[in-house]
């Protein structure tokens, strides 16, 4: 036997350290050549490390949330005497291939387990960092817990088994020992993973870039009827058309006119990046948080193709599979939180882009049009701008250019 030394290597775009995610293996778990040992996170995404070599976990090192550099010790494998291994340096220094980005949820029961574990008295139950971790979350007695993976080890199936067995019972002996109580409990969670990335991009936005927010209401009845009338109509092979896409138009049509807001600013080295491409960033949320696939080359993708690549790299970042570069090099994004969109938001500019469109719900309203009240459909454009680069006149400027778009919707498709 052996003892091989896996590193970090360099997963690229200069990056110096990562987080780790979750942890796939533990200490005694036999792995295989190119298994998945853990997910470290980037900036970005959650990058998938496999192992060069088979063997066994001798020990684990850092736990999850801890930030590891690159060329740092992450784990031990045992070996088998003789078995070909990479040198470690070479290993340290390699690139690891491109991985996706992997939505970190645990799988669904489907089988039915026992209620009690078939361990001894005082036996302490096996499971994984990320298990354990996520059991503490849930509220969960491990001792309590059936473990139906080799040796007994309890994995993320056997939580969800557990519960699903459990919530029913345990709720009704709550409400019944306890019809009226005080809850004075407080649960102390450590924000760690992609949600701490989250924290950080935003806090870090709102620091450094002075924002301002610009608002404007559009009357979209006639591109509401349009849409409705293109989906009743669209062939098979079509995607359905929401808003999003015919706004991507506008903004084609519209940045172009207004440069300035379509760009990235480095405030470090005093240089404003103005794109002639228009890589449109879309906030969707996901089991992760909030990501931001990327529509590349927005200006040459007419209605349909800008719908299929939308609802393309949204299922991509929803289901954990979006690549790095499906997440990465927005030059502007839109917000939108759909039917919850409200009146009015004030968006957080993507740093470092420099402008963030905000759409707000569509609501019935009574308007005033030519001395008479009429039923039309609403909805506010909720903006905000980088002040050191767009001003206040361009910023207004380039909505009013979207508001006459979109209320003109055959303006969308004139060259």
């Amino acid at each position: 036997m052996s003892l091989f030394t896996f590193k970090l290597p360099d997963i690229g775009e200069g990056i110096a350290e990562c987080e780790i995610a979750t942890w796939r293996v533990a200490v005694g778990d036999v792995v295989k050549e190119d298994q998945p040992l853990v997910d470290m996170l980037t900036d970005k995404a959650a990058v998938e490390i496999p192992s060069p070599v088979a063997g066994v976990v001798k020990s684990l090192h850092g736990n999850a949330g801890d930030k590891v550099a690159v060329g740092a010790v992450l784990l031990l494998i045992e070996t088998a005497a003789g078995a070909a291994a990479p040198a470690e340096s070479a290993l340290a220094t390699s690139t690891a291939p491109s991985a996706p980005a992997k939505t970190i949820a645990a799988p669904i029961a489907t089988v039915t387990r026992p209620a009690a574990p078939p361990r001894a008295s005082g036996e302490k139950p096996l499971a994984a960092p990320s298990v354990r971790k996520r059991a503490r979350e849930l509220g969960i007695d491990l001792a309590e817990v059936a473990g139906s993976k080799k040796g007994g080890r309890i994995g993320h199936e056997d939580l969800d088994a557990h519960g699903s067995a459990s919530k029913v019972s345990a709720t009704a002996t709550v409400l019944a020992a306890n019809p009226v109580t005080s809850n004075t409990g407080v649960e102390q969670i450590k924000v760690i993973g992609m949600r701490r990335k989250i924290a950080e991009s935003m806090e870090r936005s709102k620091r450094r870039i002075p924002h301002f927010s610009y608002v404007e209401e559009i009357d979209v009845t006639e591109l509401e009827a349009l849409r409705v009338h293109l989906n009743a109509t669209k062939r098979p092979d079509q995607p359905k058309l929401t808003l999003l896409p015919f706004l991507m138009r506008a903004m084609v049509k519209a940045v172009p006119l207004f440069p300035n807001v379509n760009g990235t600013y480095d405030d470090e080295a005093g240089i404003f990046h103005r794109h002639r491409a228009l890589h449109i960033g879309v906030a969707a949320q996901t089991s992760q948080g909030l990501m931001v696939p990327v529509a590349k080359h927005a200006e040459r993708l007419d209605l349909w193709e800008s719908a299929a690549e939308l609802k393309r790299v949204a299922e991509a970042a929803k289901s954990g599979k979006a690549r790095r570069e499906e997440l990465t090099g927005s030059t502007i994004t839109i917000s939108s939180l759909g039917t919850m969109g409200g009146i009015v938001s004030t968006p957080i500019i993507n740093a470092p882009e420099v402008a963030i469109v905000g759409v707000n719900k569509m609501v019935e309203r009574p308007m005033v049009r030519q001395g008479q009240v009429v039923i039309r459909t609403m909805m506010n454009l909720s903006s905000s701008f980088d002040h050191r680069i767009v001003d206040g006149y361009d910023a207004a400027s380039f909505i009013q250019q979207l508001k006459q778009l979109l209320e003109n919707p055959a303006t969308i498709f004139m060259p």
